[in-house]
């Protein structure tokens, strides 16, 4: 079986509950991984579960192996907020916004499934994660600020963990670049994650990408770290907000350069952020 066809059984709403098809996937990214002999590269980011990780401690691993391990830790803090969200009953029940969360969480809850199953015995156990960040935020009501307050938080937080989802994979492609079958398989997460941020600013009111750094209204200063360097509009040394359209039309306005492109996060910059919502 493809990589391609490997992930289009975590994508394809037909194929969501193909238990057969998923157990047959996981094999054969498991052979892959096999193939990256993990076991005789330094786990790297097997401290990220640890909030306290010492300062020395680098995770930036730049392997295949520490790529999918930040994967991985991405997936599981996406597919637990969604699966406490759908519990809480704090999203909208009926109507189009459950329906998106529903498909969401499946998709996220199967990336763990799959990168768990590639990486075997490098897979990092799931940290224990802090939604509230210590109290600032409550995206399931838990304390009772009523359900319209805390949803609007939840949607703040699900944009912030796919914006983050999006540029993550982006900057991991350096690492998985010489294994190409594992580069296809994270491009084609990314790409579902891309759609999972589309779909949640819409749901929040904005465009469905990023335009320069801005974030959206109601966003706290702590997602300001998921947006920084959105606004470059340099593209292969070029200023792409310089182009002009000639005949067609005026200038292309910096607006419109930056949304054309997203920018990737680095190791050490995703970390930093996920590590707001480790315990």
């Amino acid at each position: 079986m493809s990589l391609l066809k490997i992930i289009q059984s975590f994508t394809d709403d037909h194929l969501m509950n193909a238990k057969g098809s998923r157990r047959e996937s996981f094999g054969q990214f498991s052979y892959f991984g096999k193939n990256l002999a993990m076991a005789s590269i330094p786990f790297g980011l097997a401290a990220f579960a640890n909030k306290a990780f010492a300062a020395d401690i680098a995770p930036t691993p730049n392997t295949p192996v520490g790529a999918l391990q930040l994967a991985l830790t991405l997936e599981y803090l996406e597919a637990e907020f969604y699966e406490l969200g759908l519990q809480s009953g704090v999203i909208p029940t009926g109507g189009r916004d459950e329906k998106v969360f529903m498909q969401i969480s499946k998709h996220e809850s199967d990336h763990v499934d799959f990168l768990v199953a590639g990486l075997g015995a490098n897979a990092v156990a799931k940290p224990t994660f802090d939604f509230t960040v210590g109290g600032a935020f409550d995206p399931f009501n838990a304390t009772g600020i009523g359900n319209a307050a805390a949803y609007q938080q939840f949607l703040i937080l699900a944009q912030a963990f796919e914006d983050t989802g999006v540029r993550a994979y982006k900057g991991q492609a350096g690492n998985l670049i010489s294994q190409p079958d594992l580069l296809t398989a994270a491009l084609q997460i990314h790409s579902v994650e891309a759609r999972h941020a589309s779909e949640v600013r819409r749901l929040r009111g904005l465009k469905g990408w990023i335009i320069g750094n801005e974030r959206g209204a109601g966003m706290p200063d702590a997602t300001q770290p998921v947006y920084n360097g959105e606004e470059n509009t340099i593209q292969g040394g070029f200023n792409v907000a310089t182009v002009n359209n000639g005949s067609l039309g005026p200038a292309i306005p910096a607006s419109a350069a930056t949304e054309s492109y997203d920018e990737p996060l680095n190791t050490q910059q995703s970390v930093n952020i996920a590590n707001l919502f480790i315990v």
